[in-house]
């Protein structure tokens, strides 16, 4: 007998679905996030949680690098650690934001980024620009806030050269493709060195040579490109195109005791730093060379330093083994992407972190130059963590549209 809500029960004594407020209750929210065509399911989640964990550890360390020097200047000393916590926040959001987007929509709103970011550059050297650490890198925005274009830069540099080589028809680019890679990547190479920013060119240049080899150009092109970067570069030390402080950068890495009171300081305190914690660090707000501010820029390009005094060896291979996660994850999402323009952006990416994070680390430990590069996911900055951020979200695209072509 139906009930008085327009219930009843079937013939074997079950109770059959109600009518009206009840009729059609949708499944829990946690079963449709995971249903088989959501974009929860399809996202690579080991990779997120490797990410989600970097960054919070990165947090740690920036507030025990700067908690110091404000408790000293009598001001908050978790101010830097609400600005990394919304920076996160902020890169998370947009991390799930680019997630969502089809890989074959984020490949037509390349060139409309790549532009952007043009013009971004070019505003850093309006009057709108700011120097920070002798770069003129920076555009100043209401509230205190600001933006460094070059770390979006590498984002776009990535979009459009996996655009141009991977257009319909031509498995195979030829001279007419390299060129035109070339001619968009030329603005942006040439807008980063006018700033200085020599490390994110170096990373631009880096990806650029990367993503053309895997193409799949011939090598003879590939060879003739190479034969005219090596005379670009001897032209340049020729030239003295390179400030005075950028060559005396390398040539305190070349001989680093040379000048310990100058060029050669920050490498050695950096040293020092990893090097005084031993196994398992000194504890977490605990390194004295951190709280003596021994070595400058700790919570931006030297965050390793503090890692290596405070965690020790332990915790500065965990962040390497983090990092080399996110790395061998990217190149896992390349290889399983169902188109040229997949494979060629998490190609990218994966050279853009690794390396940048081994010229970061290397910096710290006396084998690369420094070059004002920030660790990914660890360094503080609202830029670097943005464009992280967003890296990351093309991978998840990238996976997302695999899986689904996968199980349609």
């Amino acid at each position: 007998m139906a009930g008085r809500s327009g219930g009843g029960y079937g013939p074997r004594g079950y109770a059959l679905p109600r009518s009206g407020l009840f009729a059609g209750r949708p499944r829990s929210l946690l079963s449709r996030a995971f249903a088989r065509k959501s974009v929860l399911r399809h996202m690579d989640w080991l990779l997120v949680l490797v990410v989600c964990g970097l960054s919070a550890l990165g947090t740690l360390l920036v507030w025990s690098a700067t908690q110091p020097s404000l408790i000293a200047q009598g001001a908050d000393p978790r101010t830097y650690l609400k600005k990394q916590l919304l920076n996160v926040v902020v890169g998370l959001v947009l991390m799930f934001a680019v997630s969502l987007v089809d890989s074959r929509r984020l490949r037509a709103w390349a060139p409309a980024f790549y532009g952007l970011t043009v013009l971004s550059l070019l505003a850093v050297l309006s009057p709108l620009g700011s120097d920070v650490n002798g770069a003129h890198a920076w555009i100043s925005l209401p509230g205190g806030f600001q933006v460094e274009p070059s770390e979006f830069a590498k984002i776009a540099l990535i979009g459009i050269t996996a655009m141009v080589f991977s257009k319909r028809g031509t498995p195979r680019p030829g001279v007419k493709a390299c060129l035109i890679a070339l001619g968009c990547a030329a603005p942006l190479l040439g807008l980063v060195v006018v700033e200085p920013a020599l490390g994110v060119a170096m990373v631009l240049v880096v990806v650029l040579a990367t993503m053309i080899v895997l193409s799949g150009m011939r090598l003879r092109i590939i060879a003739v490109l190479t034969a005219i970067v090596g005379a670009a570069i001897a032209m340049a030390g020729g030239l003295h195109l390179l400030k005075s402080y950028q060559l005396t950068r390398f040539t305190s890495f070349l001989h680093p005791a040379a000048n310990l009171a100058g060029a050669g300081y920050n490498a050695a305190q950096a040293k020092i730093a990893v090097g005084s914690g031993g196994m398992f660090g000194q504890g977490l707000f605990h390194g004295q060379l951190v709280a003596g501010n021994f070595v400058p820029a700790q919570q931006t390009d030297f965050i390793f330093t503090v890692a290596g005094e405070e965690l020790g060896f332990v915790g500065a291979i965990v962040i390497v083994f983090g990092l080399g996660v996110v790395i061998i994850r990217a190149l896992r999402i390349a290889s399983r992407a169902d188109d040229q323009f997949g494979m060629l952006v998490a190609s990218g990416i994966a050279v853009w972190f690794g390396f940048q994070s081994f010229v970061n680390i290397g910096m710290t430990i006396g084998i690369m130059p420094i070059t004002g590069l920030p660790l990914p996911f660890l360094s503080y900055g609202g830029s670097a963590v943005f464009a992280d951020m967003i890296a990351i979200g093309l991978l998840q695209s990238v996976h997302r549209r695999h899986n689904v072509f996968g199980d349609g």
